[in-house]
């Protein structure tokens, strides 16, 4: 499994939704998470609100999508101060974070 690509997706379900609240967890997740060894892609966002299919979830706010060229480059990003800096500035406005992590081809 080690060669394979792991993608990271969390999902934030915000206390405060407020449009600011929203842009600064946005703006976190760039300045904090981008720049780890071994990402491929990155990307942050708010939801897509005027997609309204059944199939839709619109129980969050922001959505992060990160794809590693490995586990290994996961793991190391999990303990990187970065990371941990990221989570204490944010994780007061968290009320639910799910996490999706899928390999790749």
């Amino acid at each position: 499994m080690e060669n394979r690509k792991l993608v990271h997706s969390v999902f934030f379900t915000l206390k405060d939704k407020s449009d600011d609240a929203v842009g600064t967890l946005i703006d976190d997740c760039y300045s904090y998470l981008e720049e780890s060894e071994g990402i491929i892609y990155f990307s942050a966002g708010n939801l897509v609100s005027e997609h309204d299919r059944e199939v839709n979830v619109k129980d969050y706010q922001v959505g992060l999508q990160i794809v590693f060229s490995n586990k290994s480059s996961h793991d190391k990003y999990q303990k990187s101060e970065k990371h941990n800096i990221f989570v204490e500035r944010n994780n007061k406005n968290w009320a639910k974070v799910r996490v999706f992590d899928t390999y790749s081809r």
